[in-house]
């Protein structure tokens, strides 16, 4: 793709991977008009901060971790002195009994008991000497690296109850994106040593003093001073095409008004499933069937407001026990102190992973918040009559489900979407990956780079690089080309990223990590 001077550029989408896009090219170029469109009232996406009667909380807890020299480079041109480093501190809950996270040895010795560690150990041992021949599940590949009796303890009911399916039918390959190099050996070591090499563990991190969403909101501002717009409550209908031509979006404004936007470029982050449904002419039909097989993880956060003051000291909190409903409780003064008003009370985000329709989704708010309060009481944490306020946010679609039939779903997809001209995808829905706030950035920065001359397959940015000590951006690689051979490269230095979310799932960004 060659550039084209006075172009114009929509973005579908203001989460972080559609102001990415808007922000590198703006920066990059200063002869392309760029719109960003965001059906919603507050930019972020999922990564976004909610408010209510001054409290601000996230859709999930996000940290802010990378290696990706790019992505840190932005986020502190964006947020300056407002990140604040926050210590880690993070338990387990499961049979009535909260386990440090990461594993501490004593605490686990003693919470799980002598003879069942042994049995753990033993496990272990055993599927070691003769693993899964084949991972082709969630469950084989943690067996292989866990044992099989710590997989039923930690990971096989806090994978149901985050996904609502078994675990053998969620790929292998979800889990080697998420867990990455963690294993038991790995696990013990850390906890007897006090060495930590695992990204995902890491024990503090980066943090917009009032939320994630100020750095979406920071991020805006600047788009906007830089010329480009950022047009809110507008919803993207319509992606037009002339053959394998993208040439605009129909968009539907918050009064109902419908027109349309010429465009030389659309770089999309609306979920693929939405996309596909969206162009005209439509795809064919195998495209159309393909997209009707992408699944999605639902997401509803209660956030309790008690008259008390830190009812528990942790950031986060997952909840294993299936005897509840709740899959992890944030602690949001816990991130930041800033995210409470009044500092004698208390701000508790109860998560739940659900599908839109279903009973919990479906619920009341009023008996949303009734659950939230006496499960906070069921678990010791808090007592029911300690909450005086609650808000309550439904996040469709806020995980891309990894189950059998997504691979090659997408294979199709992206095949297809790969020869239209002037359009790219990006970010965590619109390439179906379950992956981590600055993956779905790096994407972006490539798909801005892209409309200005440069060739990157936005479909091939791996997350695995960001997390391993000798990533390296392909600018670094053609550096280093240019040295003898043997001239030493320095592994980059740690950043941010979104957050872990137990040993079998980040969100979401997630990270919910998201997530």
């Amino acid at each position: 793709m060659t550039s084209n001077s006075d172009a114009s550029v929509v973005v579908i989408g203001g989460g972080p991977a559609g102001l990415t896009a808007a922000y590198e090219l703006l920066k990059l170029s200063d002869h392309h008009s760029v719109t960003v469109f965001e059906g919603g009232n507050l930019v972020g996406g999922i990564a976004r901060t909610e408010s209510h009667n001054g409290y601000r909380f996230d859709i999930g807890g996000h940290r802010f971790f990378t290696k990706v020299t790019e992505v840190e480079a932005m986020w502190q041109e964006v947020m300056g002195d407002d990140f604040i480093t926050v210590p880690r501190q993070s338990r387990i809950y499961y049979r009535g009994r909260f386990f440090s996270y990461p594993l501490k040895l004593l605490n686990a010795l003693s919470n799980i008991g002598v003879y069942e560690s042994a049995r753990i150990m033993a496990s272990y041992l055993k599927w070691q000497v003769r693993p899964h021949p084949v991972e082709d599940n969630f469950e084989q590949w943690v067996i292989n690296r866990f044992g099989g009796r710590l997989y039923m303890h930690f990971f096989r009911s806090y994978t149901e109850k985050v996904w609502g399916i078994p675990p053998t039918s969620i790929r292998a390959d979800w889990a080697a994106q998420r867990i990455k190099n963690l294993s038991l050996i790995k696990a013990v070591w850390n906890a007897i040593s006090g060495a930590n090499d695992t990204s995902s563990l890491i024990e503090e991190f980066q943090y917009p003093r009032l939320g994630p969403g100020q750095m979406w909101e920071k991020c805006r501002d600047l788009i906007r001073e830089r010329g480009g717009e950022v047009t809110m409550e507008t919803k993207v209908t319509r992606v037009s095409r002339d053959g394998m031509k993208v040439t605009g979006v129909d968009i539907e404004q918050p009064d109902g008004t419908l027109s349309h936007v010429p465009a030389d470029y659309v770089i999309n982050s609306m979920a693929i499933d939405e996309l596909i449904e969206a162009f005209d002419p439509p795809p064919p039909p195998e495209i159309v069937e393909a997209a009707s097989r992408l699944r999605y993880r639902d997401f509803l956060i209660v956030t309790l407001v008690l008259k008390s003051a830190d009812p528990f000291p942790d950031n986060w909190i997952y909840v294993h026990a299936p005897e509840v409903k709740v899959g992890r409780i944030q602690n949001f003064r816990a991130w930041s102190a800033d995210m409470i008003p009044n500092p004698e009370t208390s701000s508790i985000g109860m998560e739940y992973f659900c599908q839109a329709g279903d009973g919990l989704w479906t619920m009341s708010d009023e008996d949303l918040r009734a659950l939230a309060s006496q499960e906070l009481a069921q678990l010791g944490l808090a007592k029911e009559d300690d909450v005086i306020d609650a808000a309550i946010i439904r996040q469709p679609k806020a995980y891309p489900v990894y189950d059998g039939e997504y691979q090659g779903a997408l294979e199709v997809i992206s095949a297809w979407l790969k020869q239209i001209e002037g359009f790219q995808t990006v970010g965590r829905n619109g390439l179906h990956r379950y992956n981590n706030q600055d993956h779905s950035m790096l994407s972006a920065m490539y798909a801005a780079r892209n409309i200005l001359g440069a060739n990157h397959d936005v479909w091939d940015v791996n997350v695995e690089r960001s997390y391993h000590e000798d990533f390296t951006t392909e600018e670094e690689n053609t550096r280093s080309a240019a040295k003898p051979a043997n001239t030493t490269v320095t592994p980059l230095g740690t950043g941010r990223a979104l957050p872990t979310h137990s040993p079998a799932h980040r969100s979401d960004s997630e990270s919910r990590e998201a997530g």
